[in-house]
């Protein structure tokens, strides 16, 4: 028997202060009626079918589900979004989330649509709702600093590298969760090991450079020196994520790490000699550990 829900729509991506404001909605409704809080998302962004063209993502699948879960919610409802799901007429749209979630209660934001051609919208949704009987509630758009809050922006936040307001608008610190593989290994020989992460293909770009991070990884939080980019002093090949985690030198090797980004430090460039690059680290990681407040 499917579990009775409370359902806020749609895509969540970054899980940003106009996201977390549906999610208080819903985690609220589904208290007081007793049910659990959830989503309908979909595991592919829609204007890939829609418009032909994919928008780079602030975050994975699995990052967003974890800040999904982060704030509050117990269940997630990933739907493919295929042609069938393109076409399909915006009340079979909310009739399946009804059967297929179990919904006893709606959560929408304002501009939010839906099915064939985006012919559903939040007003034809409430009055859905209201001839069924369940509640529905639409949320306003959020505002900061007179801007919309939305991922698209943010998106725009990521590729100039403004860090800090990125992760206002977002409300928590970037998130960005990989696998450690094995590099080169020259971080070690400098005497600054650092962990070589794939930067993911679906994601949206970050700005090239160094970032103040926390590295997360068995529960604790380590201050991080993470380079973003193609590691031109090296003739690196491909875009590489690599933490420089301060006051750590085990093996992590094929470990699921998070980073935490804080703070764009400089951008990324081609030092003459391996020692004015150590140097440069070095630096960055006396800029870090003043940013954390370690010695």
């Amino acid at each position: 028997m499917t579990e009775r829900t409370v359902i806020a729509l749609g895509f969540f991506d970054g899980i940003h202060l106009g996201h977390q404001a549906l999610l208080r909605e819903c985690c609220a409704m589904a208290e007081k009626l007793g049910c659990l809080p959830g989503v309908v998302t979909f595991e592919s962004h829609p204007d890939g079918l829609v418009f032909g063209k994919t928008p780079g993502l602030i975050n994975t699948l699995a990052d967003r589900d974890r800040l999904l879960r982060k704030y509050g919610v117990e269940k997630v409802f990933s739907l493919p979004f295929d042609r069938e799901m393109m076409q399909m007429p915006w009340q079979e749209f909310y009739d399946l989330v009804r059967s297929r979630c179990g919904a006893a209660g709606l959560v929408c934001g304002e501009d939010f649509t839906f099915g064939s051609r985006g012919m559903g919208n939040a007003v034809l949704l409430q009055q859905a709702c209201a001839r069924d009987g369940i509640p529905c509630t639409v949320v306003p758009q959020l505002r900061l600093d007179d801007v919309p809050v939305s991922s698209t922006f943010i998106r725009s936040l990521m590729e100039s590298g403004d860090m800090e307001r990125m992760d206002r608008f977002l409300g928590h610190p970037h998130l960005l969760t990989g696998t450690v593989t094995h590099g080169r290994q020259l971080g070690r020989t400098l005497g600054i090991p650092t962990a070589n992460l794939q930067y993911p293909g679906e994601l949206q770009s970050l700005r090239r450079g160094v970032y103040a991070c926390l590295a997360e990884f068995d529960g604790k939080l380590h201050p991080a020196v993470t380079n973003v980019g193609t590691r031109p002093t090296v003739d690196g090949q491909g875009v590489t994520v690599e933490p420089w985690i301060l006051q750590y030198d085990g093996d992590l090797y094929g470990r699921e790490i998070s980073l935490w980004f804080y703070r764009f430090l400089r951008p990324e460039k081609r030092f003459d000699t391996l020692e004015e690059l150590q140097a440069e680290i070095r630096k960055n990681g006396e800029e870090v550990a003043k940013i954390f407040g370690i010695s």
